[in-house]
């Protein structure tokens, strides 16, 4: 039993404390990019025409609601006239939903990767381009991915992208 707890705290020195050691890894690390994080994807919007597919299906709604011509042979505004609104509304709000897909997806393609070889660089076009890029966003810093993201006192940081 003394064999076993000399060698345990001979292992144990031998080894040292992995947590005190400087990590010389990138990617173990957060960034602080900017103290305040505001501002951040003020630019990003909907593509600056404030097209909204909730307002669509609000509109749709009160619509379809009012209207004073139902399908025969309802003509009561009940249960499943409801219904039959919020089915009918359901469908172009989710045609809306997948076209701003697409179209958001046509605009990711566009747009470059942000990819930088040093997190001087890095830094210091987020920090020029806060409006232009979301909380989210993937970052590549020498090879390595990290995040876009806020520290809890509103920091804007780069996170490391756990995978």
């Amino acid at each position: 039993m003394r064999l076993l707890a000399l060698l345990s705290a001979a292992l144990v020195a031998c080894a040292g404390c992995g947590h005190t050691r400087p990590s010389q890894d990138l990617s173990a690390r957060t960034y602080v990019i900017d103290e305040d994080a505001s501002g951040v994807g003020s630019a990003l919007g909907t593509g600056g025409s404030g097209y909204s597919c909730d307002d669509e299906l609000n509109q749709c709604f009160t619509r379809c609601w009012e209207s004073v011509k139902q399908p025969y042979p309802h003509v009561e505004h009940n249960e499943w006239y409801y219904e039959h609104c919020t089915r009918e509304c359901r469908q172009q709000y989710m045609q809306c939903v997948e076209q701003q897909e697409k179209e958001e997806a046509e605009r990711v393609k566009k747009r470059p990767p942000l990819e930088f070889s040093s997190f001087d660089k890095a830094r210091d076009w987020i920090r020029a381009h806060k409006s232009e890029v979301a909380l989210g966003t993937v970052v590549v810093v020498a090879g390595a991915a990290f995040i876009i993201a806020t520290g809890g006192s509103g920091a804007l940081i780069l996170a490391p992208l756990a995978l």
